[in-house]
């Protein structure tokens, strides 16, 4: 299958890109884009998404950490500018990790589900009683999906991310999947917009179970029929050889990309080698981390980060090609090094920390990366149209004087509404549990 047409763009010139592939980059001469501030006081991760959505009227429905551990909700009319803020968690806990994922329920209230990060408290859901209106969450659900049979397979119980998607074709069900029980990626069903849960998952796991052990995860659907995965080995500061995998769930299965069944729910936990490779690392290309998956016409889409040092991170562009049942994996541009700022004297806690990149999820030949420029990390768009041996350069940020970081377009985005992109500026990032960042964002003309 073909990746998918973009744009076409008009006044192009050479961009100097410090990478292997900068002789196949162009940038579009244009205005410096609009950028307005949504926050000064909120932060995120990126194993906890979507972290934003439209709604079907366009408006966007998201939230963060503020400095203070408070968890936020906002929601933003981007033709207007309108914004509200909800604080829907008073001092919840002074962490990044923890940032709200949303989902619109059948019914059409917003659910949102968020997590401590690593402890055993458990997970915390709200849902609004009002539609769309983020000043109708109600009271806070604290709730630890676990079984004694899970616990006993999987004796170690912690709590951190949440990703809910409802499939419209699997009678509007609730899927959440998050690290849970055994340190490792599990999922929760609901059949009643999250009152209660039916089944509860240990999705993958090494065999034998080891408790320290965690793949990374990322998650996306379209919210009708799959929940499409990309996942590691493990954490890449552990894992010298951390590589990438690919499997979708769908009717009550996980697949591989060629369609190939992984197993069934009652087969559950499978190990990581189980489903498909997507890339192999080693010493020399480096350990690998990952940004984003979506898919567009039956084609899986994927970014990803190679780090062959821990000051040299590479972006990755990567598609399924189904005629020959391979990855078409082509490098994007060098990043620059970990954006958190080491106090003078430390070693770097999080030094695969990159700047990120995002899809836009309805045209995923367009891209949005934060990399390193002159000592700064800037925003820029990416536009590919031949499955991503080359790409037309949209500078966002320009000459700014604090990093731009974390990139986010938020899903499922109506076709009649423009393309917003969300991100984190930092006036102070030196840790997960330490930071003071803005909520920037900018919408495409």
């Amino acid at each position: 299958m073909k990746p998918i047409l973009p744009a076409i763009f008009s006044l192009v010139f050479l961009f100097a890109c410090s990478s292997s592939t900068q002789n196949k980059s162009t940038t579009t001469d244009k205005q410096t884009p609009t950028i307005k501030t949504l926050s000064n006081d909120g932060a995120w991760c990126w194993f906890s998404d979507p972290r934003a959505i439209y709604t079907d009227s366009g408006e966007i429905i998201t939230g963060w950490v503020k400095k203070d551990g408070s968890i936020e909700v906002a929601s933003l009319i981007p033709e207007t500018g309108e914004a509200k803020f909800n604080i829907i968690y008073p001092q919840f806990e002074v962490d990044d990790h923890d940032n709200p994922a949303f989902t619109m329920l059948p019914n059409g209230n917003i659910f949102t589900m968020f997590a401590w990060h690593a402890p055993d408290k458990g997970v915390v859901y709200n849902s609004t009683t009002n539609g769309t209106d983020i000043e109708s969450f109600g009271e806070n659900v604290v709730y630890k999906p676990k079984t004694d049979e899970l616990l006993k397979n999987f004796p170690r119980e912690t709590y951190t991310y949440a990703n809910p998607f409802v499939l419209s074709e699997e009678d509007n069900k609730l899927f959440v999947f998050g690290r849970w029980i055994g340190f490792k990626p599990n999922m929760i069903i609901s059949e009643d917009n999250g009152n209660t849960w039916s089944e509860q998952y240990v999705v993958m796991s090494d065999d034998p179970f080891t408790p320290h052990n965690r793949p990374y995860v990322k998650y996306h659907s379209n919210g009708k029929s799959k929940i499409h995965m990309i996942f590691t080995d493990g954490h890449p500061r552990v894992e010298p050889t951390n590589s990438v995998y690919y499997c979708y769930y769908e009717k009550g299965a996980f697949w591989k990309a060629d369609g190939t069944k992984i197993c069934d729910l009652s087969g559950l936990p499978f190990q990581v080698t189980d489903a498909t490779m997507v890339y192999k690392a080693n010493e020399q290309t480096g350990r690998a981390w990952i940004c984003d998956v979506v898919e567009k016409d039956g084609t899986p889409y994927i970014l990803y980060t190679r780090h062959p040092q821990e000051t040299d991170h590479g972006y990755y562009y990567a598609w399924y090609n189904a005629e020959t049942q391979n990855w078409e994996d082509h490098e994007i541009c060098k990043a620059g090094k970990w954006f958190p700022q080491t106090p003078e004297g430390e070693t770097e806690r999080e030094p695969h920390y990159m700047g990120n990149m995002t899809f836009n999820p309805n045209k995923p030949n367009e891209i949005y990366l934060s990399r390193e420029v002159n000592g700064v990390f800037e925003i820029e768009k990416r536009t590919t149209s031949d499955g991503g041996n080359s790409w037309d350069i949209t500078p966002v940020t320009q000459n700014s004087e604090l990093d731009n970081v974390r990139p986010y377009i938020p899903r499922y985005q109506p076709d009649d509404t423009k393309t917003v992109v969300l991100w984190m500026e930092n006036k102070k990032y030196i840790h997960y549990t330490d930071y003071d960042c803005n909520v920037k964002y900018y919408i495409e003309p």
